[in-house]
């Protein structure tokens, strides 16, 4: 489970298992995780964030959006 960026106490991370779905990140914290989609970024789900929270991780994954789909894609070996 590679962790690809951190920002503050937000972990962005991936499961190497799931490679079969669409380019998504985790991202966890104080025992809180939600799983967001990078094309186009929308909450997948989550559990423990507060709605404040998630519209702060939904802009921060767009801002980083670039990055994460270069990681994920370099990650587990697609074109992009």
């Amino acid at each position: 489970m590679p962790t690809v960026l951190r920002i503050g106490s937000l972990r962005f991370f991936f499961f190497s298992r799931e490679n079969n779905e669409p380019a998504h990140v985790h991202i966890a914290a104080s025992g809180k995780e939600a799983k967001v989609w990078l094309e186009p970024v929308q909450l997948a789900y989550s559990f423990g964030f507060k709605p404040y929270e998630l519209r702060q991780l939904i802009g921060l994954t767009k801002e980083n959006k670039d990055f994460l789909l270069e990681a994920w894609n370099e990650y587990f070996n697609r074109i992009a």
